[in-house]
């Protein structure tokens, strides 16, 4: 079937809108409309990947719509029902069984090749394949095929919009909160990034009781929501970041999570921890950072990495919109919606630091 996508053609290109054609769901496949995608970090450093020889791709990987269709090996999914799109994993591997499906050992396979796991393409343009099959779903688009392993079905009064993100961003960092840090009412908690992921960790921490939070950013407009969401705003351009903290914290954090993948940030999370502290890092930044070991080692502090807020889709993210429901995880403020034909815009408005958020629409 045709479709509309915003397709990317190198690293320097803007997105277009394009008619490119989209294959027939195969048995195990599910048709979704499009209603809305967020805008992620990961799609613009995978677009910034892809050189020009590569081709077209669309990416997107935080869709949410409406079931269309579905293949007749796929149960519990229909026609109508509405559905949060994430990330894929294969559910026969070590990690999948263990309840790591975001280090699925087949995960580059079924994320980030540009086809299906057989190599078939999803998406073509004038009969030659499109990257695509992004994530299982490459959802800038307003049609996309999907699987039943990054599905989540939701209930009709779920706003799409506002709930997209959870298909990633959000999720990435109130589970990085929720599943890996788990802070008690008397932790302290460090979010180094106040963009999105950070936002959520935010609003995770503050969801299961934390009152000590901190949030270190250079732009004065996030700082500002951060202070509203209960949270000490911290400057890094003016302040010594890691003195400030042990400061207010008498001696140090308890929890920290970098979101910017920056190193010398990655080094203030860790230097910030008190005694047995804990620093998660979730940024795609730099491969190589430099640690001080003797720090780590003789303060017992614990340094470790995060995908996707290690969460189990189908679980987790019906457990955040129920602590939306009860008004304990206000993602939805974090939310600034663009139509898809504005799709260069908000990437501008991101990249400036003009928005939290961006969510394309239909």
């Amino acid at each position: 079937m045709q479709v509309t996508a915003a397709v990317t053609r190198g690293p320097d290109s803007p997105f277009t809108l394009e008619t490119v054609e989209l294959d027939e769901p195969r048995a195990d496949e599910v048709l979704v409309r499009i209603v809305a995608t967020g805008l992620c970090h990961t799609d613009l450093v995978t677009k910034a990947a892809l050189p020009h020889a590569v081709g077209p791709a669309v990416l997107g990987h935080e869709g949410a719509g409406i079931v269309v269709d579905v293949g007749p090996r796929v149960s519990g999914i229909a026609p109508g029902d509405h559905v949060i799109l994430s990330y894929r994993h294969c559910g026969d591997c070590d990690q999948c069984r263990n309840a790591g499906p975001a280090y699925c050992v087949d995960a580059h396979r079924l994320n980030s090749s540009g086809r299906r796991a057989d190599g078939s393409a999803t998406v073509t343009q004038d009969g030659a394949p499109v990257r695509a099959a992004f994530f299982g779903q490459s959802s800038f688009a307003d049609h996309v095929l999907a699987t039943a392993d990054n599905i989540v079905v939701v209930g009709e009064s779920v706003d799409l919009a506002a709930a997209a993100p959870l298909g990633c961003g959000f999720q990435t960092g109130a589970g990085a909160v929720l599943n890996v840090l788990r802070p008690g009412i008397d932790s302290s908690v460090v979010v180094f990034g106040a963009g999105s992921v950070g936002f959520a960790a935010l609003l995770a921490a503050r969801s299961v009781g934390v009152a000590t939070l901190f949030a270190v950013d250079p732009v004065p407009a996030r700082r500002a929501l951060a202070a509203e969401f209960g949270a000490v705003a911290i400057d890094p351009g003016t302040r010594d970041v890691v003195a400030a903290i042990r400061a207010a914290t008498g001696g140090g954090a308890t929890h920290t999570l970098d979101t910017t993948g920056i190193p010398a940030v990655v080094g203030q999370a860790l230097s910030s921890l008190r005694a047995r502290g804990s620093a998660v890092v979730v940024g795609l930044g730099a491969p190589e950072v430099t640690v001080n070991i003797q720090d780590l080692m003789l303060n017992g502090k614990t340094l470790r990495g995060c995908v996707e807020g290690d969460s189990s889709v189908q679980q987790f993210i019906p457990q955040l919109l129920a602590l939306h429901a009860e008004g304990r995880f206000p993602f939805d403020r974090l939310v600034t919606e663009y139509r898809f034909q504005d799709i260069n815009r908000a990437v501008a408005d991101q990249a400036a630091g003009a928005v939290i958020k961006p969510v394309l629409v239909w």
